[in-house]
């Protein structure tokens, strides 16, 4: 590793937390972007248990344009197109989401149904027989988003946008970074009105891939800062998720943490997040799951991203465990498993299972025969799902060594 070889960037992003952050910063950022027609997207439960809303409206007066609050879970086709409706028809010229990675994907769609012209089959991810998957370009200004995270979710300031679609047999995938938010509020309402099981799926999350994205280590000590700081922070809140009861400060702390792992992802290498698309390339890192499957599994009904995860990545990082380098060792030594004298092998083992009683301690799983609404009579239909998927396939496998390779996953970890 070559020392400060590397790359850094960013985008322009103001981020305000704690009590009353509505009342004391939202109308000096509407402001800022010289909007007229404010317009909100939420889900369901948000509007109805919540005075977020409320607050918005009270705080922003004539600008606010009205609400699409019916988001439904993993960002359904119907709901973002409904959505976009209802913004057309304010003219809204800035989108506020309050929500979790559902509602701030969706308003990502929305953004883009609004401002580009074509066909939204068009402009989703393609895969045509034969060929490498491609993500067509978005070429057209989007408008300014401000998202309001309520669980400590990787969407809230990513780029990438997956849509549910059950006429397909794919998500809807685009990739378009002027989606990015401009500004992100971690309100104390917002970050407590999350529901107890949510907030420990998306935990489930943030916490593993914290964890694995220190597996392989950066030049950049940008990066390496960020995801050393997420760890901390996940890492402490994490244990004391076994109880509803956690106190706002793990709220906080959690959605720092998955804010920063963001921020390092930008600047890392893609492999620390998804895993080697190719299991010929090196630095394979045993402890990122397998993100395709996790993708599909998650579409099924009541399995939460956090679920989705936790089934998969002990059973990955067991069999990906001959392939250890030296980033076994840091997991090790992070996860207070470490002991003098052993092989990376040995580490990537005694890691797993240090992540398994974790998970377990908190009550998520760890098979996937403990999810619901899933049976082995689907793994031909979720191993079909894997083929479509953007940050997954580069058309390096073919498509039966993908197959193949995802049956034998699905199956060891039963």
């Amino acid at each position: 590793m070559e020392t400060y070889d590397f790359r850094a960037r960013s985008y322009n992003w103001r981020l305000y937390g704690g009590q009353d952050s509505i009342e004391k910063h939202l109308p000096s950022e509407i402001k800022r972007h010289n909007a007229k027609n404010v317009f909100i997207i939420s889900s369901k439960s948000i509007a109805q248990k919540t005075t977020l809303i409320q607050r918005i409206k009270s705080s922003i007066g004539e600008k606010y344009s009205g609400a699409y609050t019916e988001i439904e879970k993993d960002s359904t086709y119907s709901s973002v197109m409904e959505a976009t409706t209802a913004a057309k028809e304010a003219s809204a010229d800035l989108l506020i989401a309050i929500g979790g990675g559902s509602v701030i994907v969706a308003a990502r769609a929305v953004n883009i149904f609004l401002c580009e012209s074509e066909n939204p089959f068009e402009l989703m991810t393609q895969y045509p027989t034969d060929k490498p998957a491609y993500s067509p370009r978005l070429l057209k200004p989007k408008l300014p988003t401000i998202n309001f995270p309520t669980t400590p979710t990787s969407a809230m300031n990513r780029a990438g946008t997956g849509l549910k679609n059950n006429d397909l047999d794919q998500r809807m995938e685009y990739f378009d970074p002027k989606t990015r938010p401009v500004s992100l509020f971690f309100d104390r309402e917002a970050l407590l009105s999350a529901p107890f099981e949510l907030l420990r799926s998306t935990a489930t999350t943030t916490f593993s891939g914290t964890l694995a994205s220190l597996a392989i280590p950066s030049p950049n000590p940008l990066v390496e800062g960020d995801r050393l700081q997420a760890f901390a922070l996940t890492n402490k809140s994490y244990l004391q998720i076994s109880s509803p009861e956690m106190n706002e400060q793990n709220r906080y702390d959690l959605c720092t943490a998955a804010f920063l792992n963001n921020r390092a992802a930008d600047d890392g290498p893609p492999s620390a997040q998804y895993g080697p698309r190719d299991p010929s390339r090196k630095n394979v890192n045993p402890f990122v799951g397998n993100y395709s499957i996790s993708t599909v599994l998650h579409l099924f009904p009541g399995v939460g991203q956090g679920e989705a995860t936790s089934v998969l990545t002990a059973t990955v990082a067991r069999k990906s465990a001959e392939e250890s380098t030296s980033g076994s060792q840091t997991i090790a030594r992070l996860l207070g498993v470490w002991e003098d004298g052993m092989t990376f092998q040995e580490a990537t083992l005694k890691s797993a299972d240090e992540i398994e009683s974790r998970y377990i301690k908190v009550g998520m799983p760890t098979r996937i025969r403990e999810l619901p609404n899933i049976s082995q009579k689907n793994f031909s239909q979720i191993a079909q799902q894997t083929l479509r998927n953007f940050n997954y396939d580069s058309g390096t496998r073919s498509d039966d060594d993908q197959l193949k390779a995802s049956l034998e996953l699905l199956e060891e970890a039963w």
